[in-house]
């Protein structure tokens, strides 16, 4: 092969397979609705720890997608290599939340269908998905679930406190039990009356009672 054919070949004449102006427009658009779903994450976000690169790698999820997507429609053989080199990518990043899962699957969904071309398809479907999101995250469904930790001296002051608990609480589950030498250690998975947490109070008043802590719960519901 001489100099002059490198220029010739089939490598350099797929440059002009796809338009630019295609490729902007897609990765303008991808952009948009990246950061339209990031404002969303970002709205809606009712975890512990919010995390501002998230947020970013949901937008440059759906540039990146759609910059693959555009690559593999525009040449069928790049297509088949993009499928096995992307096959062997793991990734290890533990997802903490359950509705992660659902941003970075709207968001590679998005870069795939505008580097597929369908613009109205994206921009329509992301509207409705934003807004279903947002109705549901700032709804109340059900009582919201707490851990109470009690702290008691003897099994007489535990069953003073389950009794307490029971009788105060709307629903309540014993979690796990502790027994050392310097007491018992109870856990209990609560749904309390109207935000009432008076009733902590009363149990950390009882006689034989150390500490009684109560923290929001934000781990797997009761059935």
């Amino acid at each position: 092969m001489s100099f002059s054919d490198v220029f010739k070949s089939s490598f350099l004449s797929n440059v002009n397979t796809f338009s630019t102006l295609d490729v902007l427009l897609a990765l303008g658009l991808s952009f948009v609705l990246g950061l339209f779903i990031f404002i969303i994450y970002k709205k809606t976000y009712q975890g512990v720890m919010y995390s501002d690169s998230f947020g970013v790698s949901l937008i440059a999820m759906s540039m990146i997608t759609s910059l693959v997507i555009i690559a593999v429609t525009s040449n069928v053989v790049l297509s088949l290599g993009m499928v096995g080199a992307l096959s062997i990518v793991r990734f290890r990043t533990a997802i903490k939340e359950p509705m992660d899962i659902a941003y970075l699957f709207w968001a590679i969904a998005v870069g795939i269908v505008l580097g597929a071309g369908l613009i109205a398809l994206a921009v329509i479907g992301s509207v409705i998905i934003g807004v279903i999101i947002v109705i549901f995250s700032t709804r109340k469904i059900g009582d919201i679930p707490y851990i109470l930790v009690v702290n008691c001296a003897d099994a007489d002051t535990e069953q003073r406190a389950d009794s307490l608990i029971r009788a105060e609480a709307k629903k309540s589950v014993l979690k796990s039990k502790s027994v050392t030498s310097h007491g018992v250690e109870i856990t209990y998975e609560v749904r309390i009356k109207e935000e009432n947490t008076g009733f902590v109070n009363e149990i950390s008043a009882c006689e034989g009672v150390t500490n009684a802590v109560l923290v929001s719960y934000n781990g797997e519901y009761m059935s």
